[in-house]
């Protein structure tokens, strides 16, 4: 088959990026060809894709998104294919990935009844019900049974166009043989001392990932365990807001910012806690990578993947709705008690060697490939 994938934008560090290029390649193997729509593709381009990058430009995004459904499909008029697979919701896919939650759900509940009059939310509620409306035809690769409810609640969606993925968690994320001399030499590079105590937090878009409760939970830390803790913020996108809150809440040298990058296995075998207290998250795959690579998670509940945690006892689940206090507490506990961490370190090893929380691209090219929809 001659399968065609779109995306808004594709750079190797985003969650959404990683699945789309590891459904692609699962896709490639089978013996399919590939090309690819985007608006913008940071990063290599892998043998035998076909990547087209949209010339549209526009000031706003929902008329830059509006542009490259144009242009895709003035080219797909042309050089048609046998399926579209959408990683962003739009009209006339074949298969959408729902790496995002329900737009319409948050727009109800979320914002003030004037942004449903604005040509932004027309934008994106138009191009979801093309997807899930109840008459369309588009096959739903469900990451999260979250917020399945949602969009058949506001488009009765038939459920049998909704088919659920396991987690796509990669190999490389478990913990190797030799991880104690990784994590050794990482904390000799870092500067760490054997009593240092490192948080990593790790996604692209901090507001949502929650690092300003995280700066707050280290800020409020007993003062002889702040001394020797740090934190390190890892993701594409522009941290002076919050270094600006860093600097405000006294944290100095504590805090350290870094771009998204390609050796984050080294960083979950060197850390001592995954802080994750996100606003919102359809899944949270890093939770499932810090799990698999035994290091204690604390996160948020409205987070997709929290469940795994809870299951596996690889960490701590917050209450919802959030209280940042409890936050504050549940971490101190965390960094004090060295037992508690070895032993939820220890679950999460154990529960990663019996579920499958490794094979989403398979199930996902399962549906792709598939001869007869519904």
């Amino acid at each position: 088959m001659q399968l065609a994938f779109v995306l808004y934008k594709y750079f190797p560090f985003g969650g959404l990026q990683r699945d789309f290029m590891r459904i692609a390649l699962e896709c490639q193997q089978r013996g399919h060809q590939i090309r690819v729509y985007t608006l913008i593709w940071e990063g290599d381009v892998p043998p035998g894709f076909e990547v087209l990058v949209a010339p549209v430009k526009a000031l706003f995004n929902h008329r830059r998104n509006e542009k490259l459904t144009d242009w895709m499909n003035a080219d797909l008029a042309k050089r048609p294919v046998d399926r579209l697979v959408g990683f962003n919701k739009m009209p006339g896919l074949d298969v959408y990935y729902a790496a995002d939650g329900c737009f319409e759900d948050k727009a109800q509940n979320l914002r003030h009844s004037l942004y449903r009059h604005w040509g932004r939310y027309r934008h994106f509620a138009e191009y979801e019900r093309s997807v899930f409306g109840k008459d369309e035809k588009t096959q739903v690769l469900m990451i999260s049974e979250v917020q399945q409810p949602l969009f058949i609640k506001h488009y009765a969606t038939p459920l049998q166009r909704f088919h659920l993925l396991p987690p796509g968690i990669a190999q490389d994320r478990r913990a190797p043989s030799d991880a104690p001399q990784i994590r050794t030499e990482f904390r000799k590079e870092f500067g760490l001392a054997d009593d240092d105590l490192l948080l990593v937090q790790i996604g692209s878009g901090f507001k949502t990932k929650g690092v300003d409760r995280s700066l707050k939970a280290l800020a409020a830390l007993p003062a002889e365990l702040k001394k020797r803790t740090r934190l390190f913020v890892i993701g594409q996108d522009d941290p002076k807001v919050f270094q600006l809150q860093s600097a405000t809440l006294g944290l100095g040298d504590h805090v350290t910012f870094m771009k998204g990058r390609s050796d984050i296995p080294r960083f979950l075998l060197g850390a001592d806690v995954l802080i994750h207290p996100a606003y919102n998250e359809n899944t949270g795959t890093v939770l499932l990578e810090a799990l698999v690579a035994g290091l204690p998670v604390l996160v948020s509940a409205v987070c997709g993947y929290a469940h795994y945690i809870a299951e596996a006892n690889s960490g701590l689940v917050l209450d919802e709705p959030f209280e940042q206090h409890q936050l504050n507490d549940y971490l101190s506990r965390m960094l004090q008690d060295n037992a508690a961490r070895v032993t939820w370190g220890r679950n999460g090893l154990a529960y990663a060697e019996t579920a499958d929380l490794y094979s989403m691209p398979q199930h996902a090219a399962d549906v792709i490939l598939a001869e007869h929809y519904g």
